[in-house]
């Protein structure tokens, strides 16, 4: 699979956006780097996002950074996932009457 965007795991709490864009600038013109936060406490979640701007940096970044100590924590580097579009739902099986899909055996 070949993307533009990057998932960076296993960040330190102190990697912040400024930083993990610095870290990946090596590797080609990064467009967007984001830390997840918490968004009642403001603290990193541990993971993040590094985009660029073509497909080569973006293989080359994770070929040379998957498995590399980033501020005192080795990181997981891989391609990033597409969130499903839409609203979260739950089963669609789950019917509210406490079965799952069929009959409701009552």
């Amino acid at each position: 699979m070949s993307s533009t965007k990057l998932f960076v795991g296993g960040l330190s709490f102190g990697t912040n956006d400024e930083s993990l864009k610095d870290a990946f600038s090596g590797f080609g013109d990064v467009v967007s780097a984001r830390v997840i936060t918490d968004r009642d406490s403001g603290r990193s979640r541990g993971f993040g996002f590094v985009d660029y701007s073509s497909v080569e940096s973006a293989s080359s970044a994770l070929s040379a950074m998957d498995g590399q100590e980033l501020h005192g924590r080795n990181i997981r580097v891989s391609y990033a996932q597409e969130r499903p579009s839409g609203p979260r739902t739950f089963n669609n099986n789950f019917r509210g009457n406490g079965s799952f899909g069929g009959e409701s055996g009552f």
